[in-house]
C-alpha cells in the first residue's frame, strides 16, 4: 500500500479524518496523483484516502472529481453518502472538482455522475459503515448482527442504552482499508433520504443573485484580458499597431506568435482595448462551402470504421426482400452557445499555476494548461467553480488556458472573461453528422435486413481538442478529435435477424470537434427512430404497433407503453388524413435504451404546422423514464425537461452558420434557441425501480424529440423530414414536393 507523504487533512490544517478509497472501472482510471503548488499529495484512486472523511465535530466530508453542471449532482451524491452510512444529510459537506483533494473519477460526463461516481461513493460508504460497526461489535462486546446504526451512532438493538458513536470510535484515525465490493448496502425498503425529492441546496443562492459563479470570482491584484482573435480560423498574426491603444489607461498588449490580448487593471478598459487595437492577419479560407458540407463529409478520408453491430446477412436480406427502403439523414453542426461565455482565472508563479475554472473535467484539464504553461501536470492545481453550463466541452478549457498563458506572460493573476462573439466563434462544435440506412420489408411489412452507415470524426476518448492558446502561441501539443463514442445507438433498440451498423471515422473535420449533450446517440436514435417510422408508414402499420413487433425487451416495452398511454396514443397508421385549414397537427413516437445498455425512454410529440409558413411548434411532449434507482425524483423531473427544452431548440432552431473563413453565427440573432413562448408543455412518468443500479438521467431524454418531432410532422402533413433543424424553408420544400 502507498504511503502519502501529506494527508488531506494536514492539507486542510486539521487533525484527523476518516478515509475510504476503491478502484474504479478500467475505462474511467485515469491518473492517480492530485497535487497543489507546494503541496504534494497523491489521491490514489485504489487507496484508501480519497473519498470520506470523518470529522470530529460529527460531519462527513465527501470528496469526488465529479462537478454539479446544474444537474443536482450535490444533493444525489450526498443522499447516496448519507443514506449509506446512516448520518443526517446535513451533515454531509461536499468538495468537488479539487484536484489536490479529490479522485480523478474522469470528466463529469456521459450521464455517469450517479452511475458512476455515485455508486462509489455509496460502496465506499458501506465499506465505512461496516467497518465501523465492527468496531463498534469489538467495544461494546456485541455480535456485529445485534447492532444498528441511526445518525452515526452504533447501538445495541436490545439495550438501546448501550451506544456509541462514530466519532468516538475513529477519532482523528484513517481507517487504512479499501473499499470492500461485497460490503452490504441498506436494504431499499429502509431507505429514507434515497428516494426523496430533497430540494438542491444551490438554488437559494441562484435565484438571490448571491451564488457565485465563475464570471463573479476575483483575486487580488489580478489584471482583467481579452484575446483578439484572428479573423479567419486559419489566419496568422503579420502585425500590431501597439500604439493604437496607448490612450487607453493602464492597457497593454501581450503576444506570443499568433496569440494576441491585451491585459489591463479594469475589465472595461481590457473591452476597449480589444476594440481598439489595430492587428494585422493573413488571409484563410480553408472551411467547405456550406451549401456543400454534406459533399465534403462524404469526401472527407476515412480514418477507420467502427461497427457497432453485425449480425446475419443484411444486404443478402435486404437485396431478396419484397420491398426495399432507404433514406438519408443529417444533423447540423452545433454549437454550445452556453448562456454565459467562457471565464476563467489563474495565478501562474515560480512555475506552479492556481487555476479557477468551471471545467466539467479539472482533472484532464491539468494536463491541457500543464502543455499551455510546459511544465509538470503536478504543478498544477485546478478548483471548480459553477460556469454557465456546458454540457460538452465548450469555451471553458479554452479560455482557462487563455488566463493561464497570459498570467505566465505577465507575472500576475490574470482574469480572461470571454465576449459573445468568442464564445460562439470559437468553442468546440458538434461535428456534422450524415446517417443513411436501408431496410428490406417482407410482403408483411416486416423488416428482414437492415444495414445503417454514419460518418462521424475520428475520435481518442483520452483527449480534448486542441486549444486555441497552445495553437496559436505555437505550443506543441498533441493532435486530437474527440466527438466521442459517438457510434453508439447506432444499431437500433431493436433486434433483427440481419442488422448491420458502421461508422465511418473521419480523419478530418470543418471545426474543431467535440462532444456536446447526448453525442452520437441522438443523431444515431434520430436517424433510426424516424427510420423505423418509415417502414411502419411503407407497412401501413400504426408506429406503436410497429416496434412492439421487434422490441423483446420487458422494461423497454413497458417503458414505451407507459409514454403512449400518457398521451393518449391514437392508434393509426400515419399521417393523418382528416386535416384541412392553415395548421395540421400531429404525434409522433420515439423510443431509445441509452446505448442499448441502461436508461430506457419513450417519448411522444404533439406538434402544429403552419403549412403557409412552414414554421412546426412542439407543443407537448410526453416522456416515461426507467433510469433504475430514482435517488431523487425532483433532480431527475428537473433533468428530463431540461433536456426536452434544449433538444427542442437543437431540433427546430439551432445551425452554426460560417463562411470560408469563420463562423458567422456569432451572437442569438444568427444562432437562434427556443425562446419562452415556444416552450412546450412537457409530461413524464418515472419508473422507479428501488431494487435496481440507478442509472444516468442528464442525456438519455434528449435523444427522443429530433425523431418524435420529425415522426409528427409526417402524421400532420405527410413531409419526412431527414434534415435537422426542422426550419420552415425545409418544411415548404417539403410540401412543395
Amino acid at each position: 500500500m502507498a504511503t502519502l507523504e501529506t494527508t488531506r487533512r494536514d492539507f486542510l490544517l486539521g487533525t484527523g479524518t476518516l478515509v475510504v478509497s476503491f478502484s474504479l472501472a478500467p475505462s474511467l482510471a485515469f491518473t492517480a496523483g492530485a497535487q497543489t503548488a507546494g503541496t504534494t499529495k497523491r489521491v490514489a484512486l485504489d487507496q484508501v484516502d480519497s473519498f470520506l472523511a470523518l470529522h470530529k465535530d460529527g460531519t462527513v466530508t465527501m470528496y469526488t472529481g465529479k462537478v454539479d453542471l446544474g444537474t443536482g449532482t450535490r444533493i444525489s451524491l450526498r443522499q447516496m453518502v448519507a443514506e449509506e452510512l446512516d448520518v443526517a444529510l446535513d451533515k454531509i459537506k461536499l468538495v468537488e472538482g479539487d484536484t489536490a483533494l479529490t479522485p480523478d473519477q474522469g470528466p463529469t460526463w456521459g450521464s455517469l455522475s450517479i452511475q458512476i461516481g455515485g455508486v462509489q461513493l455509496r460502496q465506499a460508504a458501506a465499506t465505512a459503515r461496516q467497518a465501523l460497526v465492527q468496531m463498534a461489535a469489538q467495544k461494546l462486546g456485541m455480535p456485529s448482527a445485534d447492532l444498528t446504526v441511526n445518525d452515526g451512532v452504533i447501538f445495541v438493538r436490545a439495550e438501546p442504552q448501550r451506544r456509541v458513536s462514530y466519532i468516538e470510535l475513529i477519532g482523528d484515525r484513517e481507517f487504512n482499508l479499501t473499499v470492500d465490493k461485497d460490503a452490504p448496502l441498506k436494504n431499499p425498503k429502509e431507505h429514507t433520504i434515497v428516494g426523496q425529492p430533497i430540494p438542491r441546496p444551490d438554488i437559494p443562492g441562484k435565484v438571490t443573485g448571491t451564488h457565485t459563479y465563475m464570471q463573479d470570482f476575483r483575486v487580488p491584484g489580478m489584471l482583467h484580458a481579452r484575446v483578439i482573435r484572428p479573423r479567419a480560423i486559419g489566419a496568422t498574426l503579420v502585425a500590431v499597431d501597439e500604439a493604437s491603444i496607448k490612450g487607453i489607461k493602464g492597457a497593454r498588449v501581450v503576444r506570443q506568435q499568433d496569440f494576441l490580448a491585451v491585459v489591463a487593471e479594469s475589465e472595461w478598459a481590457a473591452v476597449k482595448a480589444a476594440k481598439t487595437l489595430r492587428a494585422t492577419w493573413t488571409k484563410w479560407e480553408g472551411l467547405p462551402e456550406p451549401a456543400k458540407l454534406w459533399e465534403h463529409v462524404r469526401a472527407t478520408k476515412v480514418a477507420k470504421d467502427d461497427v457497432a453491430v453485425e449480425r446475419g446477412d443484411p444486404k443478402a436480406a435486404i437485396a431478396s426482400a419484397a420491398r426495399k427502403l432507404k433514406a438519408t439523414y443529417d444533423f447540423a453542426i452545433h454549437t454550445h452557445g452556453s448562456m454565459g461565455p467562457a471565464c476563467a482565472v489563474a495565478d501562474v508563479k515560480r512555475g506552479k499555476a492556481e487555476i479557477w475554472s468551471p471545467s466539467q473535467a479539472p482533472h484532464w484539464l491539468r494536463k491541457e494548461v500543464a502543455v499551455v504553461l510546459q511544465i509538470d501536470p503536478m504543478d498544477v492545481h485546478i478548483q471548480y467553480l459553477d460556469g454557465a453550463g456546458c454540457y460538452g466541452r465548450n469555451g471553458h478549457e479554452d479560455a482557462t488556458c487563455d488566463a493561464a498563458l497570459l498570467s505566465k506572460l505577465t507575472s500576475t493573476p490574470v482574469r480572461v472573461q470571454w465576449m459573445r462573439e468568442d464564445e460562439h466563434g470559437w468553442d468546440p462544435k458538434g461535428p456534422p453528422t450524415l446517417i443513411e440506412i436501408s431496410a428490406g420489408l417482407d410482403t408483411q411489412g416486416n423488416i428482414v435486413g437492415w444495414d445503417a452507415e454514419l460518418w462521424v470524426p475520428k475520435a481518442d476518448i483520452t483527449e480534448w481538442p486542441r486549444t486555441l492558446a497552445a495553437t496559436h502561441a505555437g505550443i506543441p501539443q498533441k493532435e486530437a478529435l474527440n466527438p466521442g463514442n459517438v457510434h453508439r445507438n447506432l444499431d437500433p433498440s431493436y433486434p433483427f435477424a440481419h442488422q448491420k451498423a458502421v461508422a465511418h471515422r473521419l480523419d478530418s473535420t470543418p471545426f474543431r470537434p467535440s462532444w456536446i449533450r447526448t453525442p452520437g446517440r441522438m443523431q444515431n436514435t434520430y436517424a433510426n427512430e424516424v427510420f423505423i417510422d418509415e417502414c411502419a408508414a411503407a407497412a401501413g402499420a400504426d408506429p406503436v404497433e410497429y416496434r412492439l413487433r421487434y422490441l423483446t425487451d420487458p422494461r423497454g416495452i413497458v417503458v414505451l407503453r407507459a409514454a403512449v398511454s400518457m398521451a393518449k396514443w391514437d392508434a393509426r397508421p400515419s399521417p393523418r388524413r382528416d386535416q384541412s385549414g392553415t395548421i395540421a397537427r400531429g404525434r409522433g413516437v420515439a423510443y431509445v435504451k441509452y446505448e442499448n445498455a441502461r436508461t430506457y425512454v419513450a417519448g411522444v410529440a404533439e406538434v402544429e404546422v403552419n403549412r403557409q409558413t412552414g414554421a412546426v411548434r412542439c407543443t407537448r411532449f410526453y416522456v416515461a423514464h426507467d433510469c433504475g434507482q430514482i435517488i431523487n425524483p425532483d433532480g431527475v423531473r428537473a433533468q428530463i425537461e431540461g433536456q426536452i427544452i434544449q433538444t427542442v431548440s437543437r431540433t427546430l432552431k439551432e445551425e452554426l452558420k460560417w463562411n470560408r473563413s469563420r463562423v458567422t453565427s456569432v451572437d442569438w440573432a444568427s444562432y437562434p434557441i427556443l425562446r419562452f413562448p415556444e416552450v412546450p408543455e412537457v409530461h413524464m412518468e418515472l419508473i422507479n425501480r428501488p431494487t435496481e443500479p440507478p442509472w444516468g438521467v442528464g442525456e438519455p431524454a434528449a435523444c427522443l424529440p429530433p425523431p418524435a418531432i420529425s415522426n409528427a410532422v409526417f402524421d400532420a402533413i405527410g413531409v419526412r423530414l431527414r434534415s435537422v433543424p426542422f426550419t420552415p424553408i425545409k418544411v415548404q420544400a417539403g410540401l412543395k414536393a
